[in-house]
């Protein structure tokens, strides 16, 4: 696949489309889907790097060949990835020149986003007990 093939793709997946999806009616009423897109990625190339043997821990590097291409000389490796994440987060209804925003509620992100404020919370109060430990370890000792 193509570089650019790839930013096209990449291009499309985080357009406008995917944080308002299609309106449609329902009773009357025109209901626009909202959600939150993002996503990023990245490419790189470069040389490899030697490998090393476990028993002597010296590094076996290739010989380069004589009147062979400079890359051939030098093994060059290269790679990319990309991800995304798609959340819900509500839809505008229209009805009658009224606009409304009705939120989409994931109670599994709620739960999650509650047991990470408790987590750091814990943390933060464990990080206290042992400064006044260590408080009270030199104070006594001097």
């Amino acid at each position: 696949m193509e570089i650019r093939d790839l930013l096209d793709k990449i291009s499309e997946n985080l357009s406008v489309r995917r944080s308002f999806g299609v309106a449609y009616e329902r009773d009357g009423a025109l209901i626009i889907p909202v959600a939150l897109a993002a996503g990023g990625g990245g490419v790189g190339e470069g040389p490899i790097k030697p490998s090393t043997t476990k028993e002597t821990g010296a590094t076996k590097t290739a010989e380069p060949v004589k009147d062979a291409p400079l890359a051939a000389q030098t093994p060059i490796g290269s790679g990319g990835g990309f991800g995304g994440l798609v959340l819900p987060l509500g839809v505008y209804v229209v009805r009658d020149d009224q606009v409304r925003w009705v939120p989409a509620y994931d109670v599994t992100l709620i739960v999650l986003a509650g047991l990470s404020v408790v987590r750091v919370l814990l943390s933060l109060m464990k990080g206290g007990q042992r400064i006044r430990a260590l408080r009270r370890a030199m104070g006594s000792g001097e």
